[in-house]
């Protein structure tokens, strides 16, 4: 369960809460299986908190630090994490649906069996991600303009070139 008093200061919203984030540093936000559907949480700082379980669809998070956030199991659903920064965080399965993940930085992140279909994922950071898949890939709307690690971006390039569309991609770094 969710700390009581994390849960309340989060849900007066994000002034508030980095405000406070600010005042104690050494604060880790304990937001586990909390309920926080369609909640704005733009630029919120939620670096290394344990969102684990949580309940966060048609959230705005855009912009938000979840830099080693704990999001294992996470329902994320229709949540906008456009610019949001989740290097290091896991999002082991994770749900990710219909999410827009629009330049955001997943370097580093756990995607182990995180579900991505029907994400959008235009000009995201997915280099380094931890157990993403062709598979997990094969279903999202767009990875135009994606930076993702050559191996991956190979695959996708032979088996699923439409989600390039519009990437700028360097001949060299397909074909090495």
């Amino acid at each position: 369960m969710a700390n009581s008093s994390h849960l309340r200061l989060i849900k007066q919203g994000t002034d508030v809460w980095n405000r406070e984030r600010g005042a104690d540093p050494s604060l880790t936000p304990d937001l586990t299986w909390a309920s926080l559907s369609k909640a704005d949480l733009e630029g919120a700082n939620l670096s290394k908190a344990n969102l684990r379980g949580a309940f966060l669809r048609g959230a705005v998070l855009s912009k938000a630090d979840l830099t080693e956030a704990n999001l294992m199991g996470t329902n994320l659903n229709e949540a906008d994490l456009s610019s949001a920064i989740l290097v290091g965080a896991n999002l082991t399965r994770a749900n990710l649906i219909g999410t827009k993940l629009e330049s955001a930085i997943l370097t580093n992140a756990i995607l182990t069996e995180a579900d991505l279909s029907n994400a959008n994922l235009k000009g995201v950071d997915l280099r380094n991600a931890k157990n993403l898949t062709l598979k997990q890939l094969s279903g999202v709307q767009t990875l135009a303009e994606a930076k993702i690690d050559s191996d991956i971006l190979r695959q996708i390039n032979e088996r699923y070139p439409q989600l390039l569309k519009e990437t700028k991609i360097e001949k060299e770094e397909v074909n090495s």
